[in-house]
């Protein structure tokens, strides 16, 4: 038994070393684990190894075509939307559909796919990062010309830092003490900015508590690095969740680790974006605003030059104005938290807390007494009322604007403000310095000196009105295998508003360039039609009644020609005889209308089609425009107008009582209900029975005393009527005893204004398209005269005038096939001389058409564009080759430029016959249309008689084309009243071209007519 106790107690001693040997190990691991991550929260030293590897694998590369290997931004983050990364899917959609075809894009790596898809936390929690790139503190949109020369340029922000040296101290000091003290300190070059792990530590303890007692608010443990991947990337700019936080903080280790494991240039950096980039509100009349530089401006009215003056660490402003400054900075950084509140709503509470920062920095000895009591003494109220209300938009030609608009239509981007913003730059088919040279010429155009140098000052041109009241529009394409590219659109108003597409104008008769392709197109058709067959039948087809004349000429042309090709056939038409007489009425737009021509030696000749159009002859094309109509009633190879009659007759009655609505509709819409039926009540004149059928129509549910009360209101001579007698006709006239067309007849108002009326006191705020669906079957109502009249006249003339409209609807569209802006075409035969109105940019898409041998080719403002330069997104698109659609046949064209030139050879533009001919005396053929316009509103009595006139516009109009690929239009105009003291034609338009051909010259390339061999260098 001696012997056993022996034994055990060795055993026991060896146990208890060995206990105690584990325990040191595991005091000596827990030490080291400890030691370990005591060193890895200050350095980050696995952080940095791990991340910067992940950084290193995340690149890309820009190749030819269009990427295989692309993963867009998820919508919703800030820089993203704002630079346009986010919708680049949608942007490319749209250029692709409108010619444009990717010539290079960027190929993301396979580790930086994985990275935007399921981040560094998969399978356990797929959580897509923001990609690690050198992204941009300043963008927008760049604008170059067809040389590469600038046209626009806009940045957002405006004011940036280009580097963390250019910083002031004082700014990066107050920074790092509101939110970010160890950020830049060189102890640990390998540590992650990311996190500060006893702020994270505290937000965590923050959080918890706020679980257990809600009203407990935590503070946050935002970095600075977390908070710019947020307001950059996270949808809204917002942190909604912790799985959102946590994308954040891994998105935002990768990007520090970028350049590698020492990360204190990343974390410089930080500084630099943040001050350059942070979120600060917007401002009405600026828009969004971020940065410092901005925000002084916006906020505070500081240039920034101002700014870092005042805060240079050896600053020579006065110390008043320096305290000024740097409060204004430091309240900017405060505010970041809640900008909307702090700088929109109660700037005070912001003055308070940037005062409680002043003092803080000045216990901790970052500021010094002087400036503290200094700072303390601005107040934030009054500075801010130094801001500008509105931003200084820089000046820019029309030209910049126009390709703008154009690429904003292009991308679906809904406002120029955000245009300017995404990152993406264009190279445009403009030429900057031709544009710079002519808007200055048109400008110069308005002095009298320059006019009368330009010789304006003669007959039909500036003999009347000041020159200074004249705007001038100038467009110039040229067409190459790109599509018809715009070279020039210049103008010298000095507004916003764009002469060339925005406005619809009266351009006169340039309207009969149109009216001249559609005659000359429905030739062609009947040509197609008959050419192919032999005389005998050609003769039976004259036989038929009631052919068209022009089909029965074209019938007759053809039974007579051994050469029947289409070009001799074209000129023929072009050789046929109209009338110049005024002396005809015409019943055409639902009346008898009568026609004056420009020139009054005209009367009464007879001339081609051709001298007409040399001469700009009103009479003839208004016979010729005549003969088209009648031809559409009943074209060939199609089918005729339909002939049921009570149909149109319907069609009729919808139509004018829609007219008739839409009249008083627009009379009364902005009156409320009494003052309508205050109006309505006045048209009876004081009669009792009109008052009575008017009150019981619009409010058929009223009281006696009401109706009683309305007859008094409009009295007159109603006042000797007795109580008795307006009983009577208030129950003689109650709803359901007459029809609408009855009572409105007998008180003596249309139907239409009293039923309009009667539907608003039940329906309030009825609008439009309300109003017309309810009154469909009313509008058939009234008008049920005429489907029982046994007066076959007046039905006769009104079933002729929904043939009209039928016919010109076929008109328009052509007219659209030749790039006509308008929905709709007025019905009447003045079409032909302008009535329906024009635009220049779509006379100079006519003009193209023509140019190019009837092919209908794109008009082209951009070329190339790039989005996302230097990025993983970096894609660049060029247009393709452009093959047109062919919308008239060559001959058509080409008879219709023969005949142009003739107008600029011997017609109304022979002024500016030979002013691009070259010095060694080739010829430039020049080709063109003229028009006047002189839209002005008349009134009429009931007889005929005017009874007023009001002046709308004068303009005076010369669509052109230049050699053989350049065209466009030249258009002078006064809006308004002005107008009215100026008598100019379209031989101003033509004269300011002569005067600006010196200039065109030197940058265009003229191919010399045929025979001529002379050639220029080419200059595009």
């Amino acid at each position: 038994m001696e012997n056993s106790g022996t034994q055990i107690k060795p055993r026991l001693q060896v146990s208890g070393v060995r206990v105690l040997q584990g325990a040191v190990l595991l005091l000596l691991l827990g030490g080291v684990a400890t030691w370990w991550l005591l060193d890895e929260l200050a350095h980050s030293r696995l952080q940095a190894r791990y991340f910067a590897g992940v950084a290193r694998d995340a690149t890309y590369r820009v190749q030819p075509g269009p990427s295989q290997a692309m993963r867009y931004p998820q919508p919703g983050g800030p820089y993203d939307v704002r630079l346009g990364y986010a919708q680049l899917p949608q942007y490319l959609q749209r250029l692709q559909q409108r010619g444009y075809q990717v010539h290079s894009q960027a190929v993301q790596s396979q580790p930086m796919l994985a990275l935007a898809e399921h981040g560094l936390t998969a399978p356990l929690l797929p959580l897509g990062l923001f990609v690690p790139y050198a992204e941009k503190d300043q963008a927008g949109l760049t604008l170059a010309d067809s040389r590469g020369q600038a046209l626009y340029q806009s940045r957002f922000p405006q004011r940036v830092y280009a580097d963390f040296a250019a910083l002031p101290p004082l700014l990066v000091d107050s920074l790092l003490y509101i939110e970010n003290r160890s950020l830049l300190q060189q102890e640990s070059p390998t540590r992650n900015p990311t996190v500060e792990w006893g702020r994270l530590g505290k937000a965590v303890f923050d959080k918890a508590t706020h679980v257990f007692n809600p009203g407990y608010r935590p503070a946050g443990a935002s970095t600075l690095a977390t908070q710019i991947e947020k307001y950059r990337h996270s949808p809204g700019g917002r942190t909604a969740s912790e799985q959102e936080k946590l994308r954040q903080m891994l998105s935002a280790s990768v990007r520090a680790y970028r350049f590698g494991e020492d990360t204190l240039s990343a974390r410089r950096q930080l500084v630099l974006q943040y001050l350059n980039t942070v979120p600060l509100a917007a401002r009405p009349g600026i828009g969004e605003i971020a940065g410092i530089g901005d925000g002084m401006w916006a906020w505070y009215g500081r240039r920034f030059g101002e700014v870092n003056r005042a805060l240079a660490a050896q600053s020579p402003v006065p110390l008043a104005e320096r305290a000024a400054v740097f409060k204004e900075a430091l309240s900017l950084m405060i505010a970041q938290r809640s900008p909307s509140y702090y700088l929109n709503e109660d700037i005070a509470v912001l003055q308070a807390l940037t005062d409680s920062y002043l003092r803080l920095m000045a216990r901790d000895g970052l500021i010094s007494p002087p400036l503290l009591q200094a700072a303390l003494a601005v107040s934030l109220q009054q500075e801010r009322a130094r801001a500008p209300q509105q931003a200084a938009a820089p000046a820019q030609v029309k030209g910049s604007n126009a390709v703008r608009i154009k690429l904003a239509s292009l991308l679906g981007v809904p406002r120029l403000y955000e245009l300017d913003q995404l990152d993406l730059s264009a190279h445009s088919t403009l030429d900057a310095t031709l544009q710079h040279q002519l808007t200055a010429v048109l400008q110069g155009l308005r002095q009298p000196d320059a006019a009368r140098a330009a010789g304006l000052m003669d007959d039909r041109l500036l003999q009347q009105g000041a020159p200074e009241g004249v705007t001038y529009s100038f467009t110039l394409l040229e067409r190459t295998p790109g599509g018809n590219k715009v070279r020039v659109q210049a103008d010298n108003f000095d507004q916003p508003l764009d002469i060339n597409e925005g406005v619809k104008l009266d351009l006169g008769s340039t309207a009969k360039l149109r009216t001249l392709v559609t005659y000359l197109a429905v030739i062609s058709e009947l040509h197609q039609h008959y050419a192919a067959q032999d005389k005998a039948v050609l003769g039976k087809a004259l036989q038929q009644d009631e052919l068209p004349l022009l089909t029965r000429w074209a019938i007759d042309y053809l039974r007579q020609q051994d050469d029947r090709s289409l070009k001799p056939m074209l000129q023929a038409a072009m050789a046929r005889q109209y009338s110049a007489s005024p002396a005809e009425q015409f019943f055409t737009g639902g009346g008898l209308h009568s026609f004056n021509n420009f020139d009054k030696q005209d009367n009464g000749k007879v001339m081609s089609v051709a001298e007409a159009t040399q001469r700009s002859v009103n009479l003839v094309y208004v016979r010729l425009m005549r003969d088209v109509v009648r031809y559409y009633m009943a074209p060939v190879g199609g089918d005729a107008l339909p002939a049921d009659d009570l149909a149109y007759l319907r069609r009729f009655a919808d139509r004018e009582g829609r007219t008739f609505l839409a009249r008083f509709y627009n009379q009364y819409r902005h009156k409320t209900l009494a003052e309508v039926d205050q109006r309505l009540g006045q048209r009876a004149a004081g009669r009792a029975k009109r008052l009575a059928i008017i009150h019981r129509s619009i409010l058929p549910q009223a009281s006696q005393a009401d109706y009683l009360a309305f007859i008094a209101q409009h009295a007159g001579n109603a006042a000797s009527s007795d109580e008795k007698t307006l009983l009577r006709l208030y129950a003689d006239y109650a709803p359901g005893q007459l029809s609408l067309a009855d009572r409105a007849y007998l008180a003596g108002v249309h139907p239409l204004e009293l039923w309009l009326v009667a539907y608003w006191h039940t329906h309030p705020g009825a609008g439009w398209a309300e109003l017309v669906k309810a009154s469909t079957d009313v509008r058939q109502d009234v008008y049920a005269w005429l489907f029982n009249s046994h007066a076959k006249g007046g039905q006769a003339s009104r079933i002729r005038q929904m043939k009209e409209v039928d016919a010109f609807a076929r008109v328009h569209q052509q007219w659209r096939q030749m790039g006509y802006p308008f929905d709709t075409l007025v019905p009447s035969y003045a079409t032909a001389l302008g009535a329906s109105a024009d635009r220049p940019a779509a006379l100079a898409e006519l003009m193209g058409i023509l140019s190019a041998d009837g092919r209908h080719l794109p008009t082209v403002y951009l070329d190339q564009l790039q989005f996302a330069a230097g990025t993983p997104y970096e894609t660049t698109l060029q247009q393709r080759p452009a093959a047109g659609k062919q919308v008239l046949p060559p001959e058509v064209a080409q008879v219709v430029r023969d005949t142009l030139q003739q107008v600029v050879e011997q017609g109304t533009a022979r002024r500016v016959n030979g002013a691009f001919d070259l010095a060694d005396g080739s010829h430039i053929v020049i080709g063109g249309k003229t028009g006047t316009g002189d839209h002005r509103f008349k009134t009429f009595a009931k007889g005929g008689a005017q009874t007023g006139e009001r002046v709308v516009s004068r303009a005076g109009a010369f669509a052109f084309y230049l050699g053989d690929r350049y065209f466009g239009t030249l258009v002078a105009y006064v809006a308004g009243e002005q107008a009215g003291s100026y008598k100019f034609t379209s031989a101003l338009p033509v004269q300011i071209l002569k005067t600006i051909a010196p200039t065109l010259q030197q940058h265009l390339t003229f191919t010399p007519a045929p025979g001529d061999s002379a050639m220029r260098p080419t200059s595009h």
